[in-house]
């Protein structure tokens, strides 16, 4: 039964963008405003489309506050926030607003790849694939409980002035 559920999210937007340049530099890709347009695709409902907009500062060497109003559909925006500062080479670590505990991060080329845990027994990993050029990311998302998928993100998110 399980492997028939999982099917039902979307898996192909997976697809590895991964490189070794540009490398992802998290505090500086979202200090500022970021606009981020996409996909949610949660098991057994139809495909909502998403924007998030969001403005980061960054406090202090190696960390970004980020403030993101999210809107799923023609839905009121929800607001949340992430804190996130590096701690090694390569290593973030922070919170979430929308997360159950810490958020951990590691950068590997153009990728940062996020996980953290939120309520009702879900566990998300984000992967944020930064584009050349340094002004665009992809960010593909997918939210497991059991270890089976039940939700799926596929973003674009991009720096703006």
């Amino acid at each position: 039964m399980s492997i028939a559920l999982s099917a039902c999210v979307p898996s192909g937007h997976l697809a590895r963008t991964h490189a070794p340049v540009p490398v992802f530099d998290p505090v500086a890709f979202f200090a500022g405003h970021t606009e981020g347009k996409g996909r949610l695709s949660v098991i057994l409902r139809h495909h909502t489309p998403t924007l998030v907009e969001g403005y980061g500062v960054a406090p202090g060497a190696g960390q970004i506050d980020l403030e993101q109003d999210v809107r799923e559909g023609v839905g009121k925006p929800t607001h949340r926030t992430w804190h996130l500062r590096r701690i090694a080479p390569d290593r973030y670590a922070g919170t979430l607003s929308d997360a159950v505990g810490p958020v951990t991060g590691e950068v590997t080329g153009n990728r940062l790849h996020l996980r953290f845990a939120m309520k009702h027994g879900l566990h998300a990993q984000q992967w944020l694939d930064l584009q050349p050029g340094g002004q665009t990311a992809r960010n593909r998302m997918v939210v497991t409980k059991f270890g089976v998928p039940v939700a799926s993100v596929d973003e674009t998110i991009v720096r703006r002035p």
